[in-house]
């Protein structure tokens, strides 16, 4: 199946997705935020995680289901250019799965927030974050008081 627009239209489609500072992450950001919760962005640790709280060892990534194909209603893989979509994509969760093995490997936690769940259920979202995000923080400032 031929591509609808022209290739120099759909690389200009193409450079104009994000990879930092996505609607979702901004969202999660700024609902943390509110929350009183302190972070930091891109923190310089495998994966770059989209949001990270380096004390607690935890780390945050906000995915795109398309991207990170989470196998909702929307992922899918494109018609054209099969075979340099499946290797992209097919990467992009290998990939995942190593960042997710690296970061336990040196005591981090990682939570994947999916794209299609903040648009769906944010509240969900939120609450699972606060009581995982509680969870790490807590065991730090139990240990540090006397």
């Amino acid at each position: 199946m031929a591509d609808r627009i022209s290739r120099q239209r759909r690389s200009w489609n193409m450079s104009r997705i994000k990879s930092r500072d996505t609607i979702p992450e901004l969202t999660v950001r700024r609902a943390l935020y509110q929350k009183g919760y302190r972070y930091r962005i891109h923190y310089d640790i495998d994966g770059k995680p989209d949001i990270a709280f380096p004390r607690a060892k935890l780390a945050i990534f906000v995915h795109g289901c398309f991207w990170h194909q989470h196998g909702c209603k929307y992922t899918y893989r494109p018609r054209t250019r099969k075979k340099f979509w499946n290797d992209k994509l097919n990467k992009n969760i290998t990939r995942d799965a190593q960042v997710a093995v690296k970061l336990r490997d040196r005591g981090w936690a990682s939570i994947t927030v999916w794209d299609c769940e903040i648009k769906r259920t944010p509240s969900q979202v939120m609450g699972r974050l606060v009581q995982i995000i509680d969870s790490r923080t807590m065991k730090i400032t139990s240990v540090s008081t006397p």
